[in-house]
């Protein structure tokens, strides 16, 4: 009860405690937790027994004792307080400012676990996202609205992508522009330092709003850091009716933290030790992504994830390929390279790229350009294996051909630079470029009238 304060605690375990149950306490309601000398520290109930509550501190437990610690049960969720004001700001994972300004000016305070949408209140994705990434807009479109993560490894420049693709979409044949919702969780000091740099000397930090837990923040921060950015997305997308691009990373440490949690509560766990809420727990922030009627807004998400040994059917990514509508993978080979963006072709996917490009939206060859370049491609990897066990010299002429594609394909078409933004049409004409190495018999998935039309002469 608000205004009350209760004395005493059954255990300490990490940052996890145990008290017992009074009143009218709710799951995920906020309580004031003070030592014996009066330091508050924040926590939320996350779970609740007949006789018992469990309470997480947002922090440490140091300095709490069974008999001294105090709790007042604030019957309120976590709340974040969000207004116009949020753009150009920086908060930690709770939603505090670290920027060095004063709270944002505003009487309003949102629930930082949000509300379920109607599925009758959504609107189907259909609008073309230009990142000016030839590998993403030609062969794997970002669609408003769409959920597309970037499954990468540790030490591949998923980072350089995610700034890069911040920098650059836009939305074609409109002056609509948009803002863009920064979530860290876990992430080094470097790596938050080189996303304000990117913002900063780009000049879209006005346009961005930050959140971050460090990696020497609480792990148990990396809870609350999506919500809040979440949050912050869906009052500029719905209430405000602004095109917000939201990029999570990194959605590894966010699954660690739940398994640590989940563990210090002695729950039985799932594969590989996270919980068998894993799956719940991520839709939960992944469906908030998404257009609905009655807004001009929208909510576009990119979560970045590290593969754990590189391994794309360990659980994280394996469910979030399940929730999301595609993927874009990138390849540590290819990275090895010296290829930029290393984006991975065959693995790669978007669900909704069929419904959002073709005549009137991008170009009405994008359908089949695409595809040929997908089937050509994989192609390529047939004839890679087949030149490695009979030499190159063993190859038919037509082989040979597909090599020679394969190798244009990844240095002109995959490959470009960090600060290069192609329009659509470069893209194609890259694409057809390529395509033109190949005998016009080869190209089975496009239209004549298209390849008379689009073809580089000789």
């Amino acid at each position: 009860m608000k205004g009350v304060e209760y004395k005493g605690c059954n255990s300490v375990d990490g940052p996890i405690i145990v008290v017992r149950r009074s009143e009218n306490i709710f799951y995920g309601e906020i309580a004031a937790v003070r030592d014996r000398f009066g330091a508050k520290k924040i926590g939320r109930v996350i779970d609740i027994s007949e006789d018992y509550a469990i309470v997480q501190i947002f922090g440490t437990t140091t300095g709490l004792d069974l008999d001294e610690t105090t709790l007042e049960f604030l019957e309120t969720p976590m709340e974040l307080r969000v207004g116009e004001g949020l753009l150009g700001r920086i908060f930690n994972g709770l939603g505090q400012p670290i920027d060095g300004y004063k709270d944002i000016i505003s009487s309003k305070k949102v629930n930082v676990n949000g509300y379920p949408i109607n599925p009758y209140a959504r609107v189907y994705p259909r609008d073309f996202i230009q990142t000016g990434i030839s590998s993403i807009d030609g062969m794997n479109t970002l669609i408003r609205g769409q959920k597309l993560p970037i499954f990468s490894g540790n030490g591949l420049p998923h980072n350089k992508l995610a700034a890069q693709i911040i920098r650059q979409a836009k939305i074609r044949n409109s002056d609509e522009q948009f803002v863009m919702v920064f979530a860290g969780m876990g992430i080094k000091y470097d790596v938050a330092r080189f996303f304000v740099k990117t913002f900063e000397e780009s000049g879209v930090l006005s346009k961005v709003v930050m959140f971050q837990s460090l990696a020497d923040a609480p792990s148990i921060e990396r809870i609350i850091t999506p919500r809040c950015a979440l949050t912050a997305a869906e009052y500029l997308a719905y209430e405000k009716g602004m095109h917000v691009l939201v990029v999570m990373t990194d959605m590894t440490n966010y699954c660690e933290a739940l398994r640590e949690i989940s563990t210090t509560r002695g729950e039985v766990p799932g594969r590989k030790g996270y919980p068998g809420y894993l799956y719940s727990d991520l839709a939960e922030l992944y469906e908030r992504a998404g257009k609905v009627k009655g807004s001009n807004g929208s909510i576009t998400q990119i979560p970045i994830l590290t593969m754990p040994n590189d391994d794309i059917s360990h659980p994280i990514p394996d469910l979030t390929g399940y929730i999301t509508e595609g993927q874009i993978v990138l390849d540590r080979e290819m990275s090895q390279k010296g290829m930029y963006p290393p984006v991975a072709g065959l693995p790669s996917l978007s669900r909704l790229m069929k419904d959002g490009i073709g005549e009137g939206m991008t170009r009405e060859d994008h359908k089949d350009v695409a595809s040929q370049l997908f089937a050509a491609y994989s192609k390529v990897k047939s004839v890679r294996s087949l030149a490695s066990i009979i030499g190159e010299e063993e190859l038919s002429q037509i082989d040979k051909m597909y090599l020679k594609f394969g190798e244009k394909l990844e240095s002109e078409f995959l490959s470009q630079s960090e600060f290069e933004d192609r329009t659509i049409e470069q893209t194609l004409d890259l694409g057809w470029k390529v395509l033109s190495l190949l005998p016009k018999s080869e190209l089975y998935r496009i239209k004549p009238e298209y390849i008379e039309k689009y073809m580089p002469k000789e």
